[in-house]
């Protein structure tokens, strides 16, 4: 036969109940940003941005190795201006198609505009 635990004593279950003593988690640290025209990333690289409106840039950067053209609406939080949901990032061979049908796309404009 298997020996018998012990029984835990009333003040035993109540220390172990009571939880860690700061109930409340650490405050999560955000990350420095700066956001200007052009700014300077890790690798010495260039980020470049260009305004299309008040809030929606077109920005050239290289993410993974990898160049990418970023047209992405931005949304300000305490100061600070951080890319928000809405956008895309087209490949340099997805932004080569896009220029390549850019007459037909502005065509396309004038007759519904």
């Amino acid at each position: 036969m298997a020996p018998k635990k012990s029984k835990r004593s009333a003040s035993d279950d109540s220390s172990s109940d009571s939880g860690p003593d700061d109930r409340n988690p650490p405050p999560k640290k955000s990350k420095p940003t700066d956001k200007g025209s052009s700014k300077k990333t890790n690798s010495n690289e260039e980020e470049h941005s260009f305004t299309l409106d008040k809030n929606r840039f077109v920005k050239v950067r290289e993410f993974r190795g990898k160049l990418f053209i970023d047209i992405r609406e931005f949304y300000e939080k305490n100061g600070e201006i951080l890319p928000g949901k809405k956008g895309i990032s087209l490949s340099v061979s997805q932004w080569n198609r896009l220029k390549e049908q850019i007459d037909d796309i502005q065509e396309s404009v004038e007759k519904l505009g």
